[in-house]
């Protein structure tokens, strides 16, 4: 082995340093040419729509959107098109004991500076599904996919429960599984007969006064 003065190293590491300083002149100057640009306020580039409900509700009214400005390629009303909006129904017919249902409406046309909606989907908001859920009874869950008659492909979701009878004992009111299989079985027929034969419109208004809910109801009892 060999040993290598410690003066020498400590020179030819200095002459190192200042040899890429003096290459980069970059790391003598404080950093990128012009800096970052100051950005602006993104409100600045947005302007409102107003939403326009389908006829089928009291209120045609219903809210307000956001949308950037057209500028360039980018327009403002392709980039509407196909928005999903959430409302509640009780804003939707002014009633506050609808106000358990939401409302999805979907932008399909722009009208100047009006949107315009059409039916998109419907749902029980998530404190009206847990209040329905409770024990001691029996819980039968259904879907079906349907084609109305203007040709719309929709999907129902079911949900039902076993309930007491008037002059009943027993506290729990349990149905067996081959009961359990002939309600869904009746559930699927109401649900794609309902759908198949009316308009996407009619079906909505069977929707929300539940219709089709009662009907179910009726026969499986």
């Amino acid at each position: 082995f060999w040993l290598k003065p410690l003066a020498t190293e400590t020179s030819e590491k200095l002459s190192c340093a200042a040899m890429a300083v003096g290459k980069n002149k970059r790391l003598t100057k404080g950093g990128k040419k012009g800096g970052k640009k100051k950005q602006g306020d993104p409100f600045m580039k947005k302007e409102w729509y107003d939403i326009k409900a389908p006829t089928m509700f009291s209120t045609r009214q219903c809210g307000k959107t956001l949308v950037t400005r057209t500028s360039g390629t980018k327009i403002a009303s392709e980039a509407l098109k196909g928005r999903v909006l959430e409302l509640n129904l009780a804003d939707l017919n002014n009633d506050e004991d609808q106000s358990y249902k939401k409302i999805k409406l979907c932008i399909e046309e722009i009208q100047g500076r009006n949107c315009l909606t059409d039916f998109h989907g419907m749902e029980l908001t998530r404190d009206k599904q847990c209040a329905l859920i409770r024990k001691g009874q029996t819980l039968i869950e259904a879907h079906a996919d349907a084609k109305t008659t203007d040709g719309f492909v929709v999907r129902l979701f079911v949900i039902s429960f076993t309930k007491r009878r008037a002059d009943q004992v027993k506290s729990n009111c349990y149905a067996r599984s081959a009961q359990i299989r002939k309600i869904r079985k009746k559930m699927v027929e109401i649900m794609t007969k309902e759908a198949g034969t009316v308009q996407l419109r009619g079906l909505v208004k069977k929707l929300i006064p539940e219709v089709i809910g009662k009907e179910i109801e009726k026969q499986t009892q």
